[in-house]
């Protein structure tokens, strides 16, 4: 018993000295390009090529595509509902909370003002959440949007930088976790007809942040996932 605790230590004790060797030390790590105080890009890398957090919401899409059917509303454009609706998608909406924007739909997310009920089997709502200071409303006015066995795709900001752009139209009120993204959507959908998942690294954070784009860092960067490090929040909730 002594032998195999005392062996148990030894082992612990190398992890712990061969993880030390590897760390830098400390005021010696060099952070090259990243290391300004400014960002590399202030509108999440765009003139870069696709946002960090792009390629984590166009994941999920394209996993969930078979959802997209019907009639589908989106919010501000039907990009993802032309991209992953292929031939399934019998009627696309557009809404935004302003005329003239391509829109088919004028209303407003947090009153319900101008949605119709019960009226679509898919709702593809990506980063909209946040710009919405009464989200609990929200999300009742998406569960009454859908119909019965209708589905909301959505996703919501963990570590990221302000959308200047938005913040300035709308307000910018809302970072999610998954845990609070997951009680939000599950307090009116409930618990079993919620699917929630975290993304991201603190690389893919570190590069989020700078601006950097998806094509600046490699695949295994990207699709490594580190719990503590939740950088964009997916949801698939069904009306049941």
């Amino acid at each position: 018993m002594i032998r195999r605790l005392a062996r148990r230590f030894a082992n612990k004790l190398r992890a712990t000295v061969q993880t030390a060797r590897q760390r830098p030390e400390v005021g010696r790590i060099d952070f090259g390009d990243l290391g300004g105080t400014a960002p590399i890009s202030r509108t999440f890398g765009l003139e870069r090529g696709l946002p960090i957090d792009r390629w984590y919401i166009e994941h999920f899409l394209a996993e969930q595509a078979a959802d997209v059917r019907g009639r589908v509303l989106e919010v501000a454009d039907r990009a993802y509902t032309e991209r992953f609706g292929a031939g399934a998608v019998t009627h696309s909406d557009v809404l935004h909370v302003e005329d003239g924007h391509d829109s088919t739909i004028v209303g407003d997310l947090a009153t319900g003002s101008g949605i119709p009920l019960g009226a679509f089997d898919t709702i593809i709502l990506t980063q909209t959440l946040q710009y919405l200071y009464d989200v609990r409303a929200a999300v009742a006015v998406l569960y009454g949007a859908l119909a019965s066995g209708g589905v909301l795709l959505a996703t919501a900001p963990g570590i990221s930088q302000l959308s200047r752009y938005d913040a300035d139209r709308w307000g910018e009120f809302w970072h999610f976790t998954g845990q609070s993204f997951e009680r939000l959507l599950a307090e009116q959908f409930g618990a079993e007809n919620v699917d929630v998942h975290a993304h991201g690294n603190v690389k893919a954070a570190l590069g989020l942040l700078h601006g950097l784009a998806s094509e600046d860092l490699a695949p295994g960067d990207l699709e490594a996932t580190d719990s503590d490090y939740e950088l964009v929040l997916t949801a698939r909730a069904v009306r049941r």
